[in-house]
């Protein structure tokens, strides 16, 4: 029923004997639902495609089952040790991924490139990849939480808003969900659309997300806001959260007076634009500080803040307690 052509400018490698081996590396902590976002549509396909058109097997560091971030565990794994064969890899990580990664793990992946294997990464999987130097020329996705901690520590890496990027040898997920939206991609590029059309139907899902959606909900989604001045302004705030403009800076972007524009924000926000910016700029901070290892004096210059002292004040004002309150909490 569908063809076993496939497109050679995709990355995936196949088996001697046709079919696509993927291969997921666990590290403690893991997102579950990306894992099984991921397999589930290949399942669903080799079914539905009457033959095995997909395998997949989960890798660990010591081959024991592997503590997912929701507590729970699957079946015992292959260690990295015993040298199974990898075509395809993706790291799977979620919570803290460079407190589990080891100097073996580094190795390993340094040397199944060496190899030309597709090395890719689910969620916060990038980490692992960025430590080992394996997308210093290539863009990457990754969860938009982890999004800002990460492009302080590699800021010199290429990171996309995108659910998912495919770049030379390598193919990342910003995890959740979209690692779904990934494998109906490569289902219907290396088979044919009606095959990624019926796994959709079996998933119960309308369609598969383009890669170019973005992973968070637009503004006018998330506030029920449709002015599209107001709009305007938020895109401006979120560009410009560790170099915040002024009030006039922005009102001048969009080509209404200061005044107009605090007249908008009162109307549909309910608060001036500066007190809004602000908030949106502690949130940030608040996101680096459960995860990244950034010093509040970094995440403070990171969320716009000329001092550490203004910044924690700001801080506890908004949520009561201090930034280090709160990172001893989250860690």
């Amino acid at each position: 029923m569908f063809s076993d052509n496939k497109k050679t400018e995709s990355p995936l490698i196949t088996d001697e004997d046709g079919v696509f081996t993927l291969s997921f590396f666990l590290l403690p902590e893991y997102a579950m639902v990306s894992l099984l976002s991921a397999i589930e549509p290949l399942r669903i396909a080799n079914r539905l495609a009457g033959k095995t058109l997909f395998r997949w097997q989960c890798l660990s560091e010591t081959g024991k089952p592997v503590i997912a971030s929701n507590g729970m565990a699957l079946q015992d794994s292959v260690s990295i040790s015993a040298q199974p064969v990898i075509r395809n890899l993706f790291v799977n990580a979620s919570f803290s991924p460079e407190k589990y990664t080891s100097d073996a793990c580094i190795q390993w992946l340094r040397e199944l490139k060496r190899q030309t294997c597709m090395i890719g990464a689910l969620d916060t999987g990038c980490y692992l990849l960025a430590k080992a130097k394996l997308i210093e020329d290539q863009t990457v996705t990754l969860h938009w939480e982890a999004k800002p901690a990460f492009q302080e520590r590699y800021p010199h890496l290429n990171v996309s808003n995108e659910l998912f990027e495919i770049d030379g040898r390598s193919i990342t997920c910003a995890g959740g969900t979209a690692a779904t939206d990934m494998m109906l991609y490569l289902i219907e590029h290396y088979f044919k659309p009606e095959l990624a059309i019926l796994v959709c139907e079996q998933l119960i899902k309308s369609g598969a997300r383009n890669h170019s959606d973005h992973q968070r909900l637009a503004w006018s989604k998330k506030l029920n806001l449709h002015h599209p001045k107001v709009l305007k302004a938020l895109e401006l705030m979120s560009t410009y959260l560790e170099s915040p403009i002024s009030t006039a800076e922005l009102a001048h972007q969009l080509s209404i007076s200061v005044r107009q524009l605090e007249r908008l924000f009162q109307q549909h926000l309910a608060c001036s634009p500066s007190h809004y910016y602000l908030q949106l700029r502690i949130e940030h901070a608040r996101y680096l500080l459960s995860d990244s290892g950034l010093s509040i004096a970094e995440i403070a210059l990171a969320s716009g803040f000329s001092s550490t002292a203004h910044f924690s004040r700001r801080y506890r004002e908004f949520y009561g307690t201090t930034a280090s309150q709160y990172r001893a909490q989250v860690h």
